[in-house]
């Protein structure tokens, strides 16, 4: 009797090459719905299940493959005498190869817009099924659950080296896609229900993360620890298509994400207003807009050109010529944008080393607002703290009312400072990063940091805080420095003192009622 290859697959890539692979070897082949219609239309054999099975599809195609001549032919063991027996009284025959991916449901629910019954009508239950069945029995039966599994096969089968450890190791990727699969539609659904808390009890879900691992890292932060990305396909960097350059770094990953984060307050794409941040460190230490995207970047560089060497650059409008010429002017690891035009391409050509990534805004909108982090034995979640800035809840507090200029100037600072890590000030002028203080254990260290790097610059310039003010010591050092106005969220049981300070020394004082710490 020839060997049966049974297929049912959502994505054809690869299928008509693995199909005649499988005919050359001498397998007959059993098929269903859309994938026998696309083997018949490339002129191969191919029997449709409803006839191998001699039960028609039903229910508007729910119900094809759930019949004991499929699943009694992949569940069979060939050393099992009684298997056998059973086989041979109802006439079934054994199935070999079985090759599922199933219903693309990820992908539909990925549309927040999709209709409820729409998403139900794509959960796969005879896929599933099927893969699991050929798993189990993998000692007899090779199961394939993705188009970049068929090359390997084809040529194991050529050379007859389907070993057990080779149908171990399918076994092992099926299950791994079945369990994310019905992940994907516990999140989903679970996202569908109103959960009202119980008293002592917790409403939210237990967290089930399913990522593919996309690349193996040189190094994690440093070259004595391991990493490794995992990123869905098509969601946020999954989605980024790599131009040119070497190898993106943990580093990079984590550097160019706080760079894209920063930058995308301004928009993403060509029709927002442009904008370009440069990053070390995963803090930003050049930020500015411009007339164009050439101007944004120049003066984001020109912000702190010390502290842009060897950063990471993050561009929210399409890269033109002009552009490409300043990306060129020093050494940069990264650079991210939503569109790099064919004369920057052959422009940043010559800076081969040069990560160029282009990142669509679509593929952003795809990425969870989750936001993931370790702690010992465990992983804390939050949404991202990525609220459009609502200036209508800001209140001036200060006796001097900001200028229009200066509530300009207030609320680019205020953008800056929560991508900022904590403890954060930004000085700022006319769309233009001056001064960055990050990560100091008190305030006005993270001041003085900033406002040493502004210099003369803070003249007239604007300061924001990620936390309030504890003491009036902020506020009377950035006046000294020139600046005109300051912002913070307000909350300190001394926000008089800061308030008296900036009365005293003629600045403008915005509240806005919201913190921003960074860890």
């Amino acid at each position: 009797m020839a060997p049966t290859a049974l297929l049912s697959v959502s994505n054809k890539d690869g299928l008509v090459p693995l199909a005649q692979g499988l005919l050359e070897a001498g397998f007959q082949l059993i098929s269903s719905g859309g994938t026998a219609a696309a083997l018949k239309q490339a002129g191969l054999a191919v029997t449709k299940v409803a006839d191998h099975t001699g039960a028609p599809e039903i229910l508007g195609g729910r119900v094809k493959t759930l019949h004991p001549r499929v699943h009694g032919g992949i569940l069979a063991r060939r050393d099992d005498p009684s298997h056998q027996v059973d086989l041979q009284a109802q006439e079934i025959p054994p199935i070999d190869v079985v090759v599922v991916n199933l219903y693309p449901f990820r992908e539909t629910v990925a549309d927040p817009a999709v209709p409820f019954d729409t998403a139900i009508e794509t959960i796969d239950i005879g896929g599933p099924a099927m893969v699991r069945a050929a798993a189990k029995n993998h000692a007899d039966v090779v199961v394939l659950t993705s188009p970049a599994q068929y090359p390997a096969f084809l040529e194991a089968l050529r050379r007859g080296e389907l070993t057990q450890e080779l149908r171990r190791g399918l076994a092992l990727a099926a299950f791994e896609h079945t369990a994310a699969y019905d992940a994907a539609i516990s999140r989903w659904l679970a996202s569908t229900i109103a959960q009202p808390e119980a008293e002592g009890e917790l409403a939210s879900p237990p967290l089930r993360l399913e990522l593919p691992a996309r690349q193996s890292l040189r190094y994690g932060e440093n070259p004595h620890q391991s990493a490794v990305w995992y990123s869905a396909a098509a969601a946020g960097w999954g989605g980024a298509l790599q131009l040119q350059g070497k190898e993106l770094s943990y580093n990079n990953l984590i550097d160019l994400d706080a760079a894209l984060a920063t930058v995308r307050e301004f928009g993403y794409g060509p029709a927002a207003q442009p904008a370009a941040v440069v990053v070390k460190h995963t803090n930003p230490c050049g930020v500015a807009t411009g007339s164009g995207c050439a101007d944004a970047l120049a003066r984001a560089l020109e912000a702190d050109r010390l502290s842009a060497f060897g950063g990471i650059v993050a561009l929210n409008t399409p890269v033109d010529a002009a552009t490409a010429a300043h990306l060129t002017s020093l050494f940069l690891e990264c650079v991210v944008a939503p569109d790099f035009r064919p004369e920057a391409r052959e422009v940043l050509a010559a800076k081969a080393n040069l990560r160029l990534l282009e990142l669509a805004p679509e593929a952003i909108g795809r990425a969870s607002r989750q936001q993931l982090r370790t702690v010992l034995g465990g992983v804390l979640a939050q949404d991202l703290d990525d609220r459009p800035v609502e200036q209508s809840s800001w209140e001036v507090v200060s006796v001097r009312q900001p200028t229009p200029q200066e509530l300009a100037d207030l609320r680019f600072a205020w953008k800056l400072v929560r991508h900022v890590r904590s403890n954060a000030i930004t000085v700022a002028r006319d769309g233009q990063s001056l001064g960055v203080g990050a990560g100091q254990m008190n305030r006005v260290g993270s001041a003085r940091l900033a406002l040493e790097a502004a210099g003369e610059r803070a003249n007239g310039a604007v300061l924001a805080s990620d936390g309030f003010f504890p003491f009036d010591d902020t506020v009377r050092l950035a006046a000294g420095y020139g600046v005109r106005a300051v912002i913070q969220p307000g909350g300190s049981v001394r926000d008089k003192d800061s308030i008296q300070a900036c009365d005293e020394l003629g600045l403008a004082m915005v509240v806005t009622g919201r913190r921003h710490f960074l860890h």
